[in-house]
């Protein structure tokens, strides 16, 4: 049984955005910037792509401007925007954001940059009064993250948006995660800046987007033939952008089924291990993305010769035919404590003991419980029988 569990990482290219992306190579190959007729065949296919995506989140097709995926529509977002001024500004994000905010945010720093990073709660969650306590007069950007990949937390977007509406300082989210899985609206929003994936809702790899409100001005990152009304030069990779579109299309019309159907499906797994004192469940259990799970290892070590982390349950699964993954990184053949785990409050020992499991739209309820007895069956043949003072804690 092969049972894929890491739907957070990528999702399977869905048919009909493969069949779109077939019809593109076949007989819509043009340069989508020349005006004969095969360049309008293909520029059109982006265009109705601009309106699906547009679609999902309720936006202008005019605001989407196509990327080669969500670290550079996360890049585009944070230096588009400091590009702007000609000296150090000052700028907020969550202590929980993926790399591709922390890290150009982080090399602004190192030029002069003044950076607030928002602290988090035990469940990930940002304080919507911390964000208005930390805004500054020369804040020109806030950046929080919509849900949180790694322990699925949802945040206060709303609130978050309308307290940098108050202030008039720019407001970006990483949708990455969000988008395709729960309902979004940027207008009632009030977003300024928003990044999309294609391959986290079963789209293609290698492309995604970036909505900017109209009328903001950003800097781009690339000079040159000034493709996407001068956000993105390059030539577009049509056959991506067009299977994107289609599956944004999609997610749309199901996002409302599947989200029940997910929901239920990941409420009956955190039952089924609600019984293992060796996991602790991780991230807001309430505001929550639907198809997530995450937890903790809580395993003593007193009866350990090697620690048991969060990608030592991944490979065990992995043989058993099941895939999710860990938080934390692997370099130099040193293992890292997950960063987001760490901002969260959790000790270096829990935050190499992280794992996460995301169902999607293949899941069923006999995936869930097979997996279930199998995680199980791994905790108790990696924790056996452990004695602390003569009382039996781990069976």
């Amino acid at each position: 049984m092969q049972i894929y569990l890491d739907h957070s990482a990528t999702t399977p290219t869905r048919s009909e955005a493969i069949a779109a992306m077939h019809r593109v190579l076949a007989s819509e190959w043009g340069n989508p910037s020349s005006i004969h007729q095969w360049g309008e065949r293909a520029s059109t296919s982006i265009e109705q792509a601009r309106f699906q995506v547009a679609a999902l989140i309720n936006a202008n097709p005019d605001a989407i401007s196509f990327t080669s995926g969500g670290t550079e529509a996360n890049n585009q977002a944070i230096m588009g925007v400091a590009n702007l001024y000609t000296t150090p500004q000052h700028l907020i994000i969550s202590s929980v954001e993926h790399s591709s905010i922390s890290a150009p945010v982080q090399w602004l720093e190192t030029r002069g940059w003044q950076v607030t990073r928002l602290a988090c709660d035990r469940s990930g969650s940002i304080k919507p009064e911390d964000l208005a306590t930390a805004i500054r007069p020369n804040t020109v950007l806030v950046s929080i993250v919509y849900a949180q990949s790694e322990v699925g937390t949802v945040q206060p977007i709303a609130e978050l948006a309308a307290i940098c509406r108050q202030y008039q300082v720019y407001f970006h989210t990483d949708a990455v995660q969000a988008a395709g899985r729960i309902s979004i609206d940027v207008q009632k929003l009030g977003i300024d800046l928003l990044s999309i994936s294609s391959h986290k809702l079963y789209g293609p790899q290698g492309t995604g987007a970036l909505y900017i409100r109209p009328g903001l001005e950003i800097i781009p990152l690339l000079a040159g033939g000034g493709q996407e009304m001068g956000w993105r030069s390059g030539t577009q990779a049509v056959p991506q952008i067009a299977g994107f579109g289609v599956a944004a299309e999609l997610a749309s019309e199901e996002l409302a089924s599947e989200n029940l159907r997910l929901i239920g499906l990941r409420d009956r797994l955190f039952e089924l291990l609600a019984d293992c004192p060796t996991l602790m469940p991780t991230g807001d259990l309430i505001h929550r993305l639907p198809h997530h799970l995450s937890f903790c290892l809580q395993i003593p070590s007193a009866d350990r010769q090697e620690p048991i982390t969060g990608k030592t349950i991944v490979r065990q699964l992995n043989l058993a035919g099941i895939g999710i993954s860990s938080g934390a990184a692997c370099a130099s053949g040193k293992l890292t404590p997950s960063p987001i785990l760490l901002a969260m409050g959790y000790s270096k020992v829990d935050a190499v003991g992280g794992i996460r499991l995301t169902l999607g739209k293949s899941t069923t309820a006999a995936d869930i419980d097979w997996s279930a007895m199998v995680l199980k069956q791994i905790l108790d043949r990696l924790t056996p029988q452990l004695v602390i003072s003569g009382t039996k804690i781990i069976s």
